[in-house]
Formats: C-alpha cells, sequence, structure tokens
C-alpha cells in the first residue's frame, strides 16, 4: 500500500545551513584550553549527537577524571564561543539553491520542520532569516534524548500533527538516519550520509528532494 509524503523534517546543521566550522572551532579552543587533544577525527564523532554526548567523546582524550560541575562549565564555555561565532551569520549564509528548494516544497503544499538536537537552532534559523519559515521547530530544548533516539523527529511529527509514516526525515548525519528509521520515518540522506545502508533516498544536492515521490 503506497504511503503518501505529507511533511518533511530537516536536520539544520550540514543540511540547511552548514555551521560545522564553528563547532569545530568552538570546541577546539575549549580543548586545547584543557590541553586535550581535538582534530577533525574525533570532530567527526560530534556529528549528530547532544553537546554533553560530545563533551564526553572529547573527554575520553583527557589526563584527568572532570567533576560534574567542571564538565557544565565546559559546555557553557564551548556554547559561548560558538555562539559568538554564529553572530556573524547573516541571511547571505542561506544558499539561493537552499532557499528555492524550500520555496519550490512548500508550493507543493508540503508541510516542513526542523529536527535538531541543537539548542541553538532557533537562533541559527533567526540569523539566516528562516525563524518565520518553517511550521514546527523541534530542537534540542524540548527533548530529553538525543539521536540515535528519535525523540526529536517524534515531536516534529506531532507539531506538524502527521504519523512518522507521512514524513520524510532529510539528514547528513549516519544518527540521524538511525533515529528516522527507528521512529519509523522515511530517510532521505546527504553529505555523510548519502551512502548510508539505511538510508532510503540518496541526495547528490538539497535540490534533489524535487525528485522525491511523494507516494512511497
Amino acid at each position: 500500500m503506497k504511503q503518501q509524503i505529507k511533511g518533511i523534517i530537516f536536520d539544520l546543521d550540514g543540511v540547511i545551513c552548514f555551521t560545522d566550522i564553528y563547532h569545530y572551532n568552538a570546541w577546539k579552543e575549549m580543548a586545547d584550553g584543557e590541553g586535550i587533544e581535538f582534530d577533525l577525527k574525533i570532530n567527526d564523532r560530534l556529528k549528530g549527537v547532544s553537546r554533553a554526548e560530545s563533551l564526553e567523546i572529547i573527554l575520553e582524550k583527557a589526563s584527568r577524571e572532570y567533576t560534574p560541575q567542571e564538565k557544565a562549565d565546559l559546555m557553557e564555555l564551548k556554547n559561548h564561543i560558538y555562539r559568538e561565532q554564529l553572530k556573524t551569520m547573516t541571511p547571505a549564509d542561506l544558499s539561493e539553491e537552499v532557499r528555492n528548494t524550500l520555496d519550490a516544497l512548500r508550493a507543493k503544499g508540503l508541510k516542513l520542520a526542523i529536527g535538531s538536537s541543537s539548542k541553538n537552532a532557533k537562533f541559527i534559523l533567526e540569523r539566516i532569516g528562516l525563524i518565520d519559515f518553517f511550521d514546527a521547530i523541534s530542537d534540542g530544548t524540548n527533548i530529553q534524548r538525543s539521536k540515535p533516539d528519535p525523540q526529536v523527529f517524534l515531536m516534529a511529527a506531532q507539531m506538524l500533527q502527521l504519523n512518522p509514516e507521512e514524513c520524510l526525515v532529510v539528514e547528513d548525519a549516519e544518527a540521524g538516519i538511525d533515529a528516522a528509521e527507528a521512529g519509523h520515518f522515511h530517510r532521505a540522506g546527504i553529505g555523510s550520509a548519502r551512502d548510508y545502508a539505511k538510508t532510503e533516498y540518496r541526495l547528490d544536492s538539497f535540490q534533489d528532494l524535487l525528485n522525491i515521490p511523494l507516494e512511497s
């Protein structure tokens, strides 16, 4: 039996816009201040996971144990550095391809949402001029479990008043694809998630979303 896709839920970083370099720079500055090794290989492990989980991965290289308060302070430091960098973002950081594709998807009558583990999602959307564009925003401020748990996507679907089977999730991280599968969503992968085994629709570019059939 065919299932109509009525809504699309987008991850934010690496899908709608690219803030990976800001995350990397902020974690790098924090780690350097603590004398902890941090490089791009370690950074790749942080994609799609929460800030607390990211810190735990980084602290694997630490030479000492950190107290809960010290960990909280480090996360706050990282977020401060990150948000200061985000202030440099403008609507020019939203590509014409993404903007035109979003408009075309809206014209098809689809409901559109953000499903991001980031607690800075709304701030980023404000900076790039999309804060009022989406029908729903599910982010790190209204979930308790980060990807690969499907909670952020399930919340987005609930906000859209759609069943998971009626929604397509667009992700650039394997953890996000895992979360979408766990929640019984359709799955489109771009970037590093394009060739992941659990990805249903493989996107070479964002505008390839327009080629996905609305019935699957």
